[in-house]
């Protein structure tokens, strides 16, 4: 890759860590209820249990599934940077079961300080890059002068409208499934302080790239799926708290189950928390119960925002080793029982030990 010009690293640009940049969840929350509900019959997914896209039906045979993501960089590479911002937003898609087929490009460049774009034509080829890989056409994008650098896709797909995945129907007696490590919060926090080995950086790299395609292609390989999310800014935590109350069920997390980047534990990074880490554990602490007397370590992922994260699915008992085993086929970069489906107790999450 050739050499680039300006002094400065990528993550200069950057005052958060990528998905660890999200409006606090209980803010979010807040500003929802401004919103005018639709009331359009043909909006078969909106707003209402913070799922991961949105879906319009356009025939009996033809939704759209509409879903838009950006942040700024997580890592120096601005190739790389461009491909874990659009894996990210085309795993929106995904979660709901869709085609991603087209994207529009999202910017915001300090071409004024910058002088040149040769970090900007890296990252939009690194994001061209996943897209290509996806299928998915890039139509054009948008772009503004802005001191922090910003990129990410606006994205359409496709999914049949009455064969699609929302984060709202997990049933008790399910287990849940999830499909990437945690930990890239922890990881891309030390390594913008020069604080993660290398080798550490690239396994969380290399899961940040990796589309989540291979958990919706494994998925519709098996049948038992009752709710999918996508694991991003709001931690495992906060994404497993949306889908126990979209679904009117507790989930309940077994802590010492749960897959992480390798050499995270091992290097102490946990040490390096995001402000999401401590918004996350805000947002559901009077939803949650902790059972037992966990490690505070496994404990910290739970909180942990994700950039470009797994899928956490909530399959029937007695498909989740089909699905495990249709993950492993594929690649996937965990493929692990996290936990299961209860009926709805006080608490609406159970981290347990």
């Amino acid at each position: 890759m050739p050499s680039l010009g300006p002094p400065r690293r990528l993550t200069d640009f950057a005052s958060c860590a990528g998905c660890a940049g999200k409006i606090a969840p209980s803010g979010i929350t807040e500003i929802l209820r401004h919103l005018p509900r639709p009331t359009d019959q043909n909006v078969l997914v909106g707003t209402e249990t913070h799922d991961d896209a949105g879906i319009y039906r356009l025939t009996d045979e033809i939704a759209l599934v509409q879903t838009v993501d950006f942040f700024p960089p997580v890592v120096d590479d601005p190739y790389v940077y461009g491909q874990i911002a659009a894996a990210n937003a085309l795993s929106d898609v995904y979660a709901m079961g869709g085609t991603p087929k087209t994207a529009l490009n999202i910017v915001g460049y300090p071409d004024d300080e910058l002088g040149d774009f040769e970090w900007l034509g890296l990252i939009l080829q690194g994001g061209a890059e996943r897209c290509a890989v996806a299928g998915t056409a890039i139509l054009g994008g948008h772009s503004v002068r802005q001191a922090e650098i910003k990129f990410g896709l606006a994205v359409t797909g496709i999914v049949h409208p009455q064969r699609f995945w929302t984060n709202a129907g997990a049933r008790p007696g399910d287990l849940l499934v999830l499909t990437k490590p945690l930990g890239t919060g922890f990881v891309t926090s030390a390594a913008k302080k020069d604080a993660c080995p290398p080798d550490v950086l690239q396994a969380a790299c290399a899961s940040m790239i990796q589309l989540n395609v291979l958990g919706r292609d494994a998925l519709l390989a098996v049948s038992g799926v009752h709710a999918v999310t996508d694991v991003t800014g709001f931690g495992l935590a906060g994404h497993a708290y949306e889908m126990a109350a979209g679904s009117d069920a507790t989930l309940a997390i077994n802590l010492g189950e749960l897959p992480t980047i390798d050499g995270v534990e091992r290097h102490h990074l946990t040490r390096f928390r995001t402000r999401a880490s401590r918004t996350n554990a805000e947002y559901v602490k009077a939803h949650c119960r902790i059972e037992g007397t966990p490690d505070p370590v496994p404990l910290e992922f739970a909180w942990d925002a994700q950039t470009s994260g797994g899928l956490l699915i909530s399959i029937e008992s007695a498909r989740a080793k089909e699905l495990i085993r249709e993950l492993q086929i594929r690649g996937s970069a965990a493929a692990a029982i996290v936990g299961e489906v209860r009926k709805r107790e006080e608490a609406s999450l159970v981290l347990r030990s």
